[in-house]
């Protein structure tokens, strides 16, 4: 009698609810966490190695210094836009002695600054500088292009900067090069901002959004760490949120550098600097030998990997250093190694972020790291194989799309499942085509589909899985189109 009633109860209760179906429409996804991942055997999720392309700036003018920093690049409408703060000599933060300056390039590649006569900085009436007079806010102005569609253009690049006591106050301009205050008041007051404060709109939650510095203690105390606010106008802000990082240990985060990925702008991506307080690699006379000021070696930094899709949670997938510093002791100073806002496309298979070297030191100056497009992260399996097997997902479209690398003996199958993991007829594993080589893009096909161009139309928003077979290869990214 037990048992039946048992087994009855069984009957009238819902079964276990899984995850969400993935709804993923024709969006590009990228490898960067476990969100579309099931199941993985005999594979596994490995960070990027940035490739360091050498130094673009130096920033030796007598208005920027050793003290440069807090870097913003942009993908502007006519050119690539890098704006950071000028600062020659140390000094409370907020000084006067603070400026944001502007460089410009074509390609990502080679910058210059150009010749601007807006304020004279040290008796030089032309320069770079594009704010001035304005302290704190060029202790850390954050500038961004406002990707809204609806912007108005006298707005298309918006500002944030401050500190505690002045606030967050917003700044608006047409072209990048001419700044105006948004309002007298500050338009968010509600944090310590003594790092770089980073805003954007964002097209998935159809608000803005800001990611920005606090500290887990009362006032500057505790571990340096990040919440967010969000707005309809970029005026009016919510209630901030502390970011949660999941099961990952609480860490020193100076900057977070969050942003929309921009070939898939619902996964916000931050190449965030990880400070290590009081770990000190340099001693006395090596400082000394390089010229580092006295109060900027007794700590060392480096960068991690931060991923978010949307709301107070970020994924650190990867506890490692995703940037760590370069050989030579100059690299091993305190605040060096700190990457600038946003990656950006600098060739047709390559993207681009930039950081912060040699900081306090005579030799300060800005880097270009290349990465693959789309790769941040990837799915990799060794020469015995390995596979991956998705969440359950619904797509649009009637192909699918793949970026990936094998070795020449390598290669990557697919199959496409129903959602109870039996193989679609047609969509096989043993009828996949493998797909050998090193493309950013290439369509997967099978032979046993009912057409030659192995048309997905047929499942086209069924809910399905699908099941990578991986040997000696990499999947960075995937989407489905037509």
């Amino acid at each position: 009698m037990v048992a039946s009633s048992v087994g009855l109860l069984a009957l009238l209760l819902p079964a276990p609810q899984g995850p969400e179906p993935l709804a993923l429409a024709s969006r590009r996804e990228l490898f960067v966490d476990r969100a579309l991942i099931e199941s993985m055997v005999g594979a596994r999720l490995e960070p990027a190695v940035p490739r360091d392309e050498g130094e673009v700036l130096r920033f030796d003018r007598p208005w920027e210094g050793p003290f440069s920093g807090y870097a913003t690049v942009i993908d502007g409408p006519d050119l690539y836009m890098l704006y950071y703060r000028g600062l020659p000599t140390a000094g409370a933060d907020g000084s006067d002695q603070e400026t944001t300056c502007v460089a410009v390039s074509a390609d990502g590649l080679t910058w210059e600054r150009p010749a601007l006569e807006v304020f004279e900085v040290r008796g030089a009436a032309t320069n770079n500088v594009v704010l001035a007079d304005a302290a704190p806010v060029t202790h850390n102005f954050s500038p961004f292009l406002d990707r809204r569609p609806d912007v108005v253009a006298a707005e298309r690049f918006k500002a944030l900067g401050g500190n505690h006591e002045s606030g967050l106050m917003a700044y608006v301009s047409p072209d990048g090069l001419a700044w105006t205050r948004l309002q007298d008041d500050p338009v968010f007051t509600e944090g310590i901002f003594d790092s770089q404060n980073v805003a954007f709109w964002s097209e998935p939650e159809q608000c803005y959004l800001c990611y920005f510095r606090t500290w887990t203690g009362e006032g500057y105390s505790g571990i340096r760490t990040v919440s967010r606010t969000t707005s309809p106008d970029f005026r009016q802000w919510t209630e901030p949120e502390e970011m949660s990082f999941g099961e990952a240990p609480m860490e020193h985060l100076y900057t977070n550098q969050t942003h929309p990925y921009f070939r898939a702008p619902h996964l916000y991506v931050g190449i965030a600097a990880r400070f290590m307080p009081g770990r000190q690699v340099l001693h006395d006379e090596q400082a000394a030998a390089l010229g580092v000021n006295p109060r900027y070696f007794r700590d060392c930094s480096d960068a991690v990997l931060l991923t978010s899709r949307g709301g107070s949670v970020y994924d650190r997938t990867f506890l490692e250093g995703f940037l760590r510093p370069g050989i030579g002791l100059q690299n091993w100073v305190s605040r060096s190694n700190y990457p600038a806002l946003n990656i950006v496309q600098t060739g047709p298979a390559e993207m681009s972020f930039y950081v912060n070297q040699n900081y306090a030191q005579p030799t300060a100056s800005l880097h270009r790291y290349s990465l693959r497009l789309d790769g941040l992260a990837s799915v990799r399996a060794g020469r015995t194989g390995g596979e991956l097997t998705t969440r359950p997902l619904t797509f649009v479209g009637t192909k699918l799309l793949l970026n990936f690398a094998t070795s020449a003996a390598g290669g990557i199958r697919v199959e496409v499942q129903d959602v109870d993991g039996q193989p679609l007829p047609g969509f096989e594993l043993e009828q996949s085509v493998e797909l050998i080589g090193n493309e950013i893009e290439r369509q997967v096909r099978w032979r046993g589909a009912d057409s030659a161009d192995s048309d997905l139309g047929t499942i086209e928003g069924r809910l399905v899985r699908l099941r990578f077979r991986l040997v000696d290869a990499d999947l960075y990214a995937m989407r489905f189109g037509r």
